[in-house]
């Protein structure tokens, strides 16, 4: 006979598989007609677009471009420097075993390197190296059986928290600019350009999420009389995301990633250059649950039998947000007080340690210096190393931790004495979330009735590992009456070869 109950029915997220993969998106260029000939790279830049993902059986599919700016030095009669465009396509296949199509996909792909290789004076050879961070979840409602209608039931309960997911969804958002550059430049192409999503931030309201954002964008463009100048500008980037019965309370994460972009100068009256970037942005809500699980139970009037099913939730999921500020002073011989037009900025964490309530990060501020070297424009890289800690109540060697970086203020200036004041801030949003197995009774059943007769009283010495609870259900007697018989204050203490006086029932 089936026993009645009740059940709570929640939805739980956890992690399928989590995978790191570089690769190389790879293409050769020709040099346009109406562009001289190359003779060397000066400073390749990119950015990454990605067009489409998706999940197949066993394998996540990314397809996407490199948006890469290449700076040469022209074979021309004064070794001018200009630029070229090129967009690296990619279709990437990841092996991801347990991958199903039903799951959900985060993907954060980050440019780590970009070379460029001259192979004639009309041909070029660009590479990217790409490393890609996959994550995969999956959601599952289960039912949570809280009450057992049976009297007599004994039942051995246990709080957990978990996270319960209320919903996700993704939007398509649009930054679109135009940046307006000096009255006296007339603009003859675009030389570089750097974008990075900041100042990220979420609102709730009338079951959405507003996320919002800043799109930095700086250009460095070479004018017609041969004179390099930059533009900057601080793009709005909003979008809505239908998420029914949110709220403030919840945990919320949001993810941003490029699509594509068009960056092209306007007519060259209207000394202005016109920014469009697609943008989607992935969020999810989560939240804090407690539930009441049924570890154990029994009965001792009756023969209770059940089944147990192994679940996995996510748990402890909490999101932090830390700056490491660096300030240093570096010299620079080959740059002295020339100007710098541009300085690239990438970080690269070399080693991450967890400890209890606490990430400890090494790496590197990887800097590409661009500069006015007399009558040419010169690069130089340097790097500045750090250590920087996180302090986050609940972390350990056990967690999942999932860590996006962003710049921050940034600034660099040439002192008097010739070295660079170098102030820039790194941006550490960390992302704690914990898996856990849990056993929860699946399905419970009465067979036949048992004798409501005490026949006995047991001697029992208490063994190691013992407790009341399992002391109880092996006579068929319950802890409260255990307790009562031999006086026994805390039922969570018990001492080995302690003498229990128990009441048996026979079946």
């Amino acid at each position: 006979m089936v026993v009645e109950t009740t059940r709570d029915n929640i939805c739980v997220n956890h992690i399928i598989a989590q995978k790191n993969e570089n690769f190389i998106a790879e293409g050769d260029s020709i040099i346009p007609d109406i562009k001289p000939d190359i003779i060397n790279e000066v400073c390749t830049s990119g950015t990454v677009c990605i067009y489409k993902k998706e999940i197949n059986e066993g394998k996540v599919r990314l397809d996407g471009c490199v948006n890469t700016y290449i700076m040469y030095q022209a074979d021309d009669e004064n070794n001018r420097v200009r630029s070229l465009n090129v967009n690296l396509d990619f279709t990437q296949v990841i092996d991801i075993p347990n991958a199903m199509p039903d799951m959900n996909l985060e993907t954060n792909v980050k440019l780590k390197s970009i070379e460029c290789k001259v192979i004639n004076g009309r041909k070029i050879n660009v590479k990217a190296f790409l490393e890609a961070n996959i994550k995969i979840t999956a959601n599952e409602n289960i039912d949570i059986i809280n009450d057992v209608n049976l009297k007599g039931i004994q039942m051995l309960n246990k709080n957990l928290n978990v996270n319960s997911l209320i919903g996700r969804g993704t939007t398509k958002t649009y930054a679109k600019d135009t940046l307006i550059i000096d009255n006296i430049d007339n603009l003859s192409e675009i030389m570089k350009a750097d974008l990075h999503i900041s100042n990220r931030d979420i609102k709730v309201s009338y079951n959405k999420v507003l996320a919002k954002s800043d799109l930095n964008v700086r250009i460095l463009y070479l004018t017609d009389d041969n004179r390099i100048n930059s533009v900057e500008s601080v793009i709005p980037v909003m979008g809505f995301i239908d998420i029914e019965d949110v709220s403030e309370e919840n945990i919320i994460d949001t993810k941003y990633e490029i699509k594509n972009l068009i960056i092209k100068p306007n007519n060259v009256e209207e000394h202005s250059i016109y920014v469009e970037v697609e943008i989607e942005i992935y969020c999810e809500v989560y939240r804090n649950q407690e539930i009441n699980l049924i570890q154990d139970l029994y009965s001792p009037k009756a023969n209770v039998i059940f089944t147990q099913k192994q679940i996995k939730v996510m748990q402890k999921r909490e999101n932090m947000q830390s700056t490491c500020n660096i300030r240093e002073k570096q010299m620079v011989p080959e740059i002295g007080s020339n100007k710098i037009y541009d300085v690239g900025t990438n970080v690269e964490i070399t080693k991450q340690t967890i400890l209890n309530d606490r990430i400890l990060f090494e790496g590197e501020l990887k800097l590409n210096y661009i500069f006015n070297n007399g009558n040419s424009l010169s690069t130089k890289d340097t790097s500045i190393p750090f250590n920087f800690n996180v302090d986050f109540t609940g972390v350990n060697q056990n967690s999942n931790i999932d860590t996006n970086i962003e710049i921050g203020m940034q600034d660099f200036v040439i002192t008097e004495d010739g070295g660079i004041d170098v102030k820039v801030d790194i941006i550490f949003n960390v992302t704690l979330l914990n898996n856990a197995e849990i056993n929860i009774i699946d399905d419970i059943k009465e067979e036949e009735n048992r004798s409501e007769n005490t026949c006995s009283l047991v001697v029992y010495y208490v063994k190691q590992d013992d407790t009341l609870w399992k002391i109880a259900k092996k006579f068929g007697n319950t802890v409260e009456e255990i307790a009562r018989i031999n006086g026994i204050e805390n039922v969570d203490k018990l001492n080995v070869a302690q003498q229990l006086f128990i009441p048996r029932y026979n079946g």
